[in-house]
Parts: C-alpha cells; structure tokens; sequence
C-alpha cells in the first residue's frame, strides 16, 4: 500500500480514511474501540471526525466522536498510529470561523480526544461573515503553539477556496493544505468542474465525504422498499433513479470481474482519481471494514474504470 502525502507538509496517510460520524452514533464505544483496532491492524491511519458529531442525535450534543476517539487514544496508546483530523464550524455552540470560536474550540476538541495536537484541522464550512485572513491568523497561533499540524477546507467551492489560498499567499499565513468535498460515482459534477481545477493548480490534496453516496454504492439499496425506516434512507432515495441503477449495474460487473463487492469498487474508483489523495468511508462492523480495507490494495484495470467512467458520466 503506498503512502500519499497531505498538500506539501511531511503528513503520509494511507490511501482511506475512516468516518468517525458512526462513533457514538450508530457504533457504541466497544464496537468502536474494535473497528479503530482492526483499522490500524490493515494499516490504515487516517482518521476524520469533528466537533459536531453527533449533535443530530436526539439527547446528544456533539463532540460524542471525539471522545470515543480520545477514550480509544487512552486505552489503545496509539495515538502515534493515527493521523487524526478533526473539524470546526459546524457545532451550534462553537459555530463560525472566528478567531476567538476556532482558539475556543480547538481546546474542547483536544480535551475530548484526549490529546496535545491535531493533524489536521479542517474548517468545516465556509463562513463568509469572518474574514478569511481572520480565520487563516487564527490558524496560524494554533500551529505556532503546536496544537494543529496542517490546515483544511470542508465544504467550500472552488471560486473561495482559491480566493483563500490567494490570501495564505500575499500575507504569509497557512495555507490549506487539503480540501474535503462531496464526490463519489453518484455526485461527480460540482468536484470535477468547480473544486478539482482548484486543487490540482494548487497542490491541495483531497479527501471526499459520502464516498459511497450514503451506503447506496455499496449496492445493498436496490429500490425504495430497501431504503424504508434506515438511517440514510431519504438521500439514498435519492440515487434511485435509472443513473442510479445503470452505476450499480456497472459496480456489480466490475465487481464480479474482479472477486469483491461494489463497495470496494467505488472506493478503489475514487482513490484511482489522480487528484484525490483517498475516499472517506465509515464501518460500523470489524466485517464492514474489511471490505472498505480492501479497496486500498486493488487495482482497476483500464477497462473497470471506463465501465465505470461511462455508466456515471454526468454529461448531457
């Protein structure tokens, strides 16, 4: 398995990163503790979650996530096998890209997962009441006091993300170094003509959210019987329409040709993306992880990615 590098810094993260939302969430504190143990054990070492998971649980606030993590970090001792990104924005008590919201939560994150630093902090949403040398400045004092390592941007579009990196340039302040956009075989059309000229301009390195389009790539969601009372289930109602279906006839081919499951293939699809550094996808099962695993080391032959490339094509 080879190693990618995150932006330019010296970070080297194995080809998958695992969704830490599931932590607390729809994985208890055991089942967790288990799939971050099988995790590392494929040697695998990325790790995403953030402040907000799981605030949309009835009788949850956020930060849940993060102190599983942390509680895993303690028991485990391997914090020094994970590269651990962590994200802010988003939770309604520390919302915003502020100077004074990022110092404050950036210590509550540290506090939950039990920590001294942050691989990667991400702002996990655009905000554009806070100017973005404000936010960048708050960034700059966190690295500086050696509480985060590198710098990212979550759900933000091409236009600010450039205006961004344009702004790290003239002043000197950090620069993100990593992008985390939508973008799976599903959801291809605003990354690859708003973000991916951005990024590959600019040397950012990318992770994508709902790799596998809420669980529907994995081709268990077949019609809207199978979608009905699942967690998910009304955005994976959405994917089924017929480019829905023609992808997971696609995903079953390769699958078939290659001896593994069509959750693997839509990983190993995105990761064969050569601006994409890895796909982010979550488990909520030792056996689960498995097959995500095995994505990291299968390689897609010219004629798989075509298959691929041609039933999710989003042109007209």
């Amino acid at each position: 398995m080879q190693k990618r590098t995150i932006g330019t810094s010296d970070l080297s993260v194995a080809p998958l990163v695992f969704g830490g939302n599931v932590f607390g969430w729809t994985a208890d504190e055991r089942t967790s503790f288990s799939i971050l143990d099988a995790f590392v054990d494929h040697g695998l070492n990325f790790v995403d979650t953030a402040d907000v998971y799981s605030a949309w649980v009835d009788g949850h606030s956020g930060g849940e996530s993060e102190t599983i993590i942390g509680k895993w970090f303690k028991e485990s001792g391997k914090r020094d096998k994970i590269v651990l990104a962590t994200k802010v924005g988003m939770l309604s008590t520390r919302a915003g890209l502020s100077a004074a919201n990022i110092a404050a939560a950036v210590d509550d994150s540290l506090r939950r997962l039990k920590t001294d630093y942050i691989d990667v902090y991400f702002s996990h949403f655009d905000d554009d009441k806070t100017p973005l040398d404000e936010t960048l400045n708050a960034y700059q004092k966190l690295i500086k006091a050696g509480k985060v390592r590198v710098i990212g941007a979550s759900n933000y579009s091409g236009e600010r993300l450039a205006e961004a990196l344009k702004v790290s340039k003239e002043t000197g302040l950090p620069a993100y170094q990593i992008l985390q956009p939508e973008y799976n075989l599903y959801d291809r059309e605003a990354y690859e003509t708003g973000l991916e000229p951005v990024v590959e301009a600019n040397k950012v390195s990318v992770v994508t959210y709902y790799s596998l389009a809420s669980g529907f790539l994995s081709g268990k969601y077949r019609s809207k019987a199978d979608v009905q009372g699942k967690a998910r289930g009304s955005k994976v109602e959405n994917y089924l329409d017929a480019r829905g279906l023609k992808i997971l006839d696609a995903l079953d081919e390769v699958a078939k040709r290659n001896d593994t499951t069509p959750a693997t293939i839509a990983l190993a699809w995105i990761i064969a993306r050569p601006s994409v550094t890895a796909p982010i996808a979550s488990a909520t099962s030792v056996k689960q992880l498995e097959s995500l695993a095995l994505a990291t080391r299968l390689s897609l032959s010219a004629d798989d990615l075509k298959t691929l490339d041609d039933a999710s094509a989003w042109q007209k």
